[in-house]
């Protein structure tokens, strides 16, 4: 507990150095212009989904004792069946649900996608500087290209979907449903954050043997972070945070894995 709050309290500490919140800036700025894109063409997707309406609405008055009974009939395309919708009390609510309930959750797990995407580009400058403050002693041996990077998000993508359809009968079972919506987005999180930050300091081989001792402890780090990037806005700052964080955690790790053994451990062996 004491060696994980010092890493904790290490990592907040270089996440408010000056490079750092510059760095934190990107993230937050990229991921704005993706995100203020994205709502209008989805917007103009949406709106041509919609296609058109049929309304038929009929109104009687009575005129010298005799009813008289007038049929209006409209096509509504696009933005004017939002407009009529909204004009009831019932649709209206409805309406409303959907776009902030529906809309805001997709908004959210989008900018998580995006902005851990984002941070990627950035991790190898990040984890540069942290090694260079904090491990001096440790040489960084990446194992990344930008070929298997993309073969890896576009896998873990695809992951991701099937467990989102696999996952359909358990929406509408209250409280498995906030874990069957946020598993598949927190299996890419885990995987792109640990394979973003292990693959810029070490090898596949130092990578498979820290993961096998210390798998349960990073998915716990990595569960906290992706549970805090629930809350709005969070992951456009803090994916500089998050990266500095599993950084420590895995420099610390491979300097214990690569130091020399203990010489009552070498004696025992």
């Amino acid at each position: 507990m004491k060696e994980e709050t010092s890493l904790l309290t290490l990592s907040i500490k270089d996440f408010l150095s000056p490079k750092m919140l510059k760095y934190s800036f990107l993230p937050f700025l990229v991921t704005m212009i993706i995100m203020y894109v994205l709502f209008f063409v989805i917007a103009g997707i949406g709106s041509d989904a919609i296609g058109t309406m049929h309304v038929e609405s009929t109104q009687t008055s009575i005129q010298n004792g005799i009813p008289h009974t007038e049929t209006v009939q409209e096509d509504l395309e696009g933005s004017a069946i939002i407009k009529f919708l909204m004009s009831y009390t019932l649709t209206s609510w409805l309406a409303s649900f959907l776009l902030y309930a529906v809309g805001g959750a997709i908004t959210l797990y989008i900018s998580i996608i995006i902005a851990i995407i984002v941070i990627g580009f950035l991790t190898p400058n990040i984890l540069r500087e942290i090694g260079r403050l904090h491990y001096a002693d440790v040489e960084m041996t990446p194992h990344s290209n930008i070929f298997g990077v993309f073969i890896q998000i576009i896998k873990w993508f695809f992951i991701m979907m099937m467990l989102f359809f696999f996952l359909i009968p358990f929406y509408f079972i209250p409280i498995l449903n906030l874990v069957a919506f946020n598993l598949p987005m927190y299996y890419f999180f885990h995987k792109m954050l640990t394979f973003d930050v292990a693959s810029s300091i070490m090898s596949k081989e130092e990578k498979a043997l820290i993961t096998y001792h210390k798998g349960s402890s990073i998915r716990l780090k990595t569960l906290g972070l992706y549970l805090v990037s629930l809350i709005p806005f969070a992951i456009y700052f803090g994916a500089v945070f998050y990266v500095i964080y599993i950084g420590h955690t895995y420099f610390h790790e491979l300097q214990k894995l690569r130091s020399p053994k203990d010489e009552n451990e070498i004696i025992t062996s």
